[in-house]
């Protein structure tokens, strides 16, 4: 192989190198594609994008559906959103979708809303098309105290003006199940609500619901009622078996201040018993001192003696006719 083609060769090999990179940090050919689809950018433009780490197809693509659809914006505030870290695709689509369905909507608010992180794009789309929200089943408990069971259909509308700052389903769904404890916690019986559920609808309606979020209730269709649990028969049944542990309770507190109380009083016979034995110990000692002190003579002592023995003898005498029995035989004189 001579050195001519050997030069050649590493010629090719630069050029195709230089070429490489040439194309990829100068988008010419995404400029051809703009220039050929009516939009009118600088090649120095796409180049400074490059410096600006932003990448050149991230706008102009937008940008060429945006001027096909006549939305009339410009490379800056697309340029200014994508380095906001919004998706410029996505607004672009969302502002064509709205364009088409005769919704006013303006670049900034468009940018605004995907800046906070919703879909502006399903946002639009829900404008168009309403989207359906199922609740899940709402137990609520009538003035009888049967338990009636919800289930209903809201169907909302995205509103464009309050994305911003706007509550979320949730709050749709939180706000739709108070309504539904709150009409059916006021209808006198649990048959209102199973001849009438359009009841639910109309009253869950006038509250406004819809207020500060960012949807527009149409309508709240009750898709399912089921009766559920007797839940006032539930709660007397068990208040009456609180009330019977009560009574229990304080039933089992006076039997066991009646058996301290026993037990105080047989504590106080023992202690007067005992002072009955401390009496007579000295009753010995005081006829003794009578004795020696000439109170008490001895006639008077042997009486007193034989009174206490015919105490003793008619005492026993009646003990014996007492376990003898009323039919016992008497004896005779």
């Amino acid at each position: 192989m001579d050195a001519s083609l050997v030069t050649i060769l590493l010629i090719a090999v630069v050029a195709v190198i230089v070429l490489s990179v040439f194309f990829s940090f100068f988008p010419f050919m995404l400029w051809i594609s703009a220039l050929a689809s009516g939009v009118r950018i600088s090649i120095i433009t796409l180049v400074a994008m490059r410096l600006r780490r932003v990448t050149p197809s991230r706008i102009v693509n937008p940008m060429i559906k945006a001027t096909k659809a006549g939305l009339g914006l410009n490379i800056n505030q697309l340029e200014s959103h994508y380095l906001a870290g919004g998706n410029v695709d996505r607004v672009v689509n969302a502002l064509i979708a709205a364009q088409r369905a005769d919704i006013p909507l303006e670049f900034t608010r468009a940018a605004a809303i995907d800046l906070a992180g919703r879909d502006v794009l399903q946002a639009v789309q829900m404008s168009v098309n309403p989207r359906v929200i199922e609740t899940p089943t709402v137990a609520a408990v009538a003035k009888d105290g049967i338990e009636v069971k919800v289930k209903a259909r809201v169907t909302v509308r995205a509103n464009i003006d309050r994305l911003v700052g706007g509550a979320g389903e949730e709050t749709i769904i939180a706000r739709v199940g108070e309504g539904i404890v709150t009409t059916v916690g006021s209808s006198g019986s649990h048959k209102d609500v199973l001849e009438n559920p359009d009841s639910i609808s109309r009253t869950v309606l006038s509250k406004g619901l819809d207020a500060g979020t960012a949807f527009e209730i149409l309508s709240i269709d009750i898709a399912d009622v089921d009766v559920g649990k007797n839940i006032g028969a539930y709660l007397q049944t068990e208040q009456a078996e609180a009330d019977k542990r009560i009574a229990q309770a304080k039933a089992e507190e006076r039997r066991a201040m009646a058996v301290a109380q026993e037990q105080e009083m047989k504590a106080r016979v023992v202690e007067m018993k005992a002072l009955v034995v401390e009496s007579e110990s000295q009753v010995p000692l005081a006829m003794a001192e009578a004795l020696r002190g000439g109170q008490l003579g001895v006639m008077d002592y042997m009486n007193l003696k034989n009174i206490e023995a015919d105490t003793q003898m008619r005492g026993s005498l009646g003990k014996t006719s007492d376990a003898e029995g009323p039919d016992a035989p008497k004896s005779g004189k």
